[in-house]
C-alpha cells in the first residue's frame, strides 16, 4: 500500500487523549504516515506549521478547537514556504465549542474526522482583519464580551452551554454600542447589542449568528443585532425562553466591510481580542484549501455562490 503523509499538531490539553491516539494508529494501520507534535505554549502552533512546511509536509491536521484552527489557518495562509501553496487543512475538533468543525459538518470524533484525509482538499475563503486572519467568525458587542468572560472552568463542565449560561448570568451588563457599518451597497448605523461577521454560521458554543454563511462564495455574512429599547427589553425573555431571536437581525452579505465604534468596541476573532474604533473586515476569496466532508453545508454549490449580496 502507498504511504501518505500528514502533520497532526495536537493541543496540548489533549496530550493524553485516548481516543485521538486509537484514531492516529487506525491511520497508520491504514497506511497513513502521521506525525504527531503537541503545543507547550503560546505560539508552538505557528512554529510547527513552519516546520511542519520546511520540511514538505503537504497536510495539516489542526487538534483542537477553532482557537487552535484559527492560529494554524493564518499560519499557512501568511507563509512563505515553497510548499504553502501546496498545503491543506484538516480540522481535528477537540474543544469546548468547536463552532466551524460543527457548522462544516466536520464529524466529531477522532476517527471520524481523520477519514477526511481520504476526501479531496477545496478551497476556502478566510477572513481578514487589520492584519489578522478569522476562518470562522469575527464577534462584537454582548456576544464578544460572553465569550471572553466565560471561564475554562465553567466550559470544562457545562461544554457549549456555558457559554449561554454566562450569558444569562451576566444580562444585567448588557450594554448597546453605537457603530456605523459601511460595504457595498450597505450602510448601517445605530445601537448594536451583538455583531456577527461570519465566514462559518455559529459562534460562542452554536449560536447561529450567520445562518447564510458559506466559506467558499468569496462573502462574509454581516449579521447585526439592533438595540431599539424593544429589543432589549425583549431579549432576555427570549433567551431564557429558549426561543429564537432570528427575525431581529440585519444582515447581509459582502466581500468587505467598515466599521467605526463611537465609543470602541471588544472584537473577538475565533477566540482572539481586538479591540478599537474602527475596523475594515474582508474576505481573501480560496486563501486556503481544507478537507471537508463532500456535502459541507459551508461549502456552497455553483448555483448559491453566483446568488451573491
Amino acid at each position: 500500500m502507498k504511504q501518505r503523509t500528514a502533520f497532526l499538531i495536537l493541543h496540548g490539553k489533549q496530550a493524553l487523549n485516548e481516543d485521538v491516539r486509537a484514531a492516529v494508529a487506525a491511520k497508520r494501520e491504514e497506511g497513513w504516515q502521521l506525525d504527531v507534535r503537541v503545543t507547550w505554549e503560546a505560539g508552538d502552533a505557528r512554529r510547527l506549521v513552519l516546520d511542519a512546511l520546511a520540511a514538505g509536509q503537504r497536510i495539516i491536521v489542526a487538534g483542537g478547537g477553532d482557537g487552535t484552527l484559527r492560529e494554524i489557518a493564518e499560519t499557512l495562509v501568511l507563509a512563505e514556504s515553497r510548499y504553502a501553496h501546496e498545503a491543506s487543512l484538516l480540522p481535528l475538533p477537540l474543544g469546548t465549542a468547536n463552532d466551524f468543525a460543527r457548522a462544516a459538518g466536520v464529524p466529531l470524533t477522532a476517527k471520524a474526522a481523520l477519514d477526511l484525509l481520504e476526501v479531496p482538499a477545496r478551497p476556502v475563503d478566510i477572513g481578514e482583519v487589520d492584519g489578522q486572519f478569522f476562518l470562522n467568525m469575527a464577534t462584537g458587542g454582548f456576544g464578544s464580551q460572553v465569550t471572553a468572560n466565560t471561564s475554562e472552568e465553567l466550559k470544562r463542565v457545562l461544554g457549549g452551554a456555558a457559554y449561554l449560561f454566562t450569558g444569562l448570568s451576566r444580562f444585567s451588563e448588557l450594554n448597546a454600542a453605537y457603530c456605523e457599518l459601511n460595504g457595498p451597497d450597505f450602510h448601517w448605523r445605530g445601537d448594536l447589542l451583538a455583531l456577527g461577521i461570519g465566514n462559518g454560521r455559529q459562534a460562542g458554543g452554536g449560536h447561529l449568528l450567520c445562518p447564510a454563511a458559506l466559506a467558499n462564495d468569496g462573502l462574509l455574512e454581516i449579521s447585526v443585532l439592533p438595540a431599539p429599547q424593544e429589543v432589549v427589553a425583549t431579549l432576555k425573555g427570549l433567551l431564557e425562553g429558549g426561543l429564537g431571536i432570528d427575525n431581529l437581525f440585519v444582515r447581509a452579505r459582502l466581500p468587505w466591510v467598515e466599521l467605526k465604534a463611537a465609543q470602541g468596541l471588544d472584537i473577538n476573532l475565533d477566540g482572539e481580542p481586538l479591540s478599537g474604533e474602527a475596523f475594515r473586515f474582508a474576505v481573501r476569496p480560496a486563501a486556503l484549501r481544507m478537507h471537508l466532508p463532500t456535502h459541507s453545508p459551508l461549502l456552497g454549490t455553483p448555483a448559491q455562490i453566483s446568488r451573491r449580496g
